[in-house]
């Protein structure tokens, strides 16, 4: 039997990005959040929700672009870092030691060492609640080349952080069970 544990925010799992973004400055920002997610296939575009509280929040609206990096498991101290630290008050970067990338494609900066990254241009944003949510097209995917099989990126090797939104816990992604739209066909 099921019970109810009522209205939370959770679902399993979440994911850890790292939205990148340009100040007013110039200065590269980054900020750790778990609210998004893919939203569209054509054109393809990613969403991802932030507080008006947060640095990145007018950053994004500035710029009208940010990028998404996804951490792999080794970096799940400075992802935690740029969800507890305020771009505000300290330069993440120079704090971690991660070196950032100025896109070739869009107006805001990536983390090198991280393995994946979404390059995006904000086409709209919607205010919901306590969160807005972000809709970026994704104008291009960068991943390094041993994380590739031809143009496919390798999930088991990328290694990437999931997140627990209940337990505030990070986690790594578990065994291979199927492919999809192909396991359930035997039904």
């Amino acid at each position: 039997m099921k019970k109810s544990i009522g209205a939370k925010t959770i679902v399993h799992p979440a994911p850890v990005f790292v939205v990148g973004t340009y100040d007013k400055d110039r200065k590269p920002n980054v900020m750790t959040a778990a609210w998004g997610g893919i939203c569209c296939s054509v054109p393809p575009c990613v969403a991802v929700s932030l507080r008006e509280a947060t640095y990145s929040y007018q950053n994004i609206l500035d710029t009208n672009a940010f990028t998404i990096s996804i951490p792999s498991e080794e970096y799940v101290k400075e992802a935690d870092y740029f969800g507890i630290a305020s771009g505000r008050d300290v330069d993440k970067f120079q704090a971690t030691g991660l070196t950032p990338v100025k896109s070739e494609i869009v107006d805001a900066p990536y983390i090198d060492e991280f393995p994946f990254v979404l390059e995006c241009k904000l086409i709209n944003n919607v205010k919901i609640g306590l969160h807005t949510q972000f809709i970026g097209e994704i104008k291009d995917i960068k991943l390094e080349e041993s994380l590739l099989d031809g143009d496919e990126p390798l999930i088991g090797k990328i290694n990437p952080l999931i997140y627990s939104t209940d337990n505030l816990s990070y986690y790594g992604v578990g065994k291979f069970l199927g492919k999809a739209f192909s396991i359930g066909k035997k039904f």
